[in-house]
């Protein structure tokens, strides 16, 4: 099953997210600079649709949000997976169409592969695949994200 939200994008945000990771690059935050009209406007940096996560009705990371039930990441004792032996693989990135401040994505999120491997120190290694589409208003697909988590079968062996 799909989970699906809507995410609008900002020129504000496109900006102030620019800043955050030092991309200078004016096609972000100038309308009239040439690297802006060659892409038929502004446009957001790589990885800007991360910034959707502020609009996740149910972010499991973000413990500021009032809720009936404490978050998973906060039930399962860290990051990633449970009993604090989980975490964030890899995250790849496919990109579609430009998006630009003005748009609404529609993100859909559904799971991906599942495979096993047997690990050196702790035990049997679970990796998990998870992908994001974001599509604008128009229907049209513009980045597809796969994030990677692994989980251990037991507490790593020091």
């Amino acid at each position: 099953m799909a989970d699906s939200f809507e995410f609008p994008v900002d020129r504000t945000q496109v900006m102030l997210f620019a800043r955050s990771v030092l991309d200078i690059n004016p096609a972000f935050v100038e309308p009239d600079s040439p690297e802006a009209k060659a892409n038929g406007g502004l446009v957001t940096p790589p990885t800007f649709v991360q910034s959707s996560a502020h609009y996740q009705p149910d972010y499991p990371l973000d413990l500021t949000r009032p809720r009936k039930d404490a978050p998973a990441a906060a039930r399962s004792g860290g990051g990633g997976g449970g009993l604090g032996r989980g975490l964030h693989a890899e995250q790849h990135y496919e990109y579609h169409h430009p998006i630009h401040p003005g748009d609404v994505l529609t993100v859909t999120t559904k799971p991906g592969e599942r495979w096993e491997k047997e690990g050196r120190r702790g035990g049997k290694l679970m990796f998990s695949e998870s992908i994001t589409e974001y599509t604008n208003q128009d229907g049209v697909l513009c980045v597809t994200a796969r994030s990677i988590g692994v989980q251990t079968g037991r507490a790593v062996d020091q």
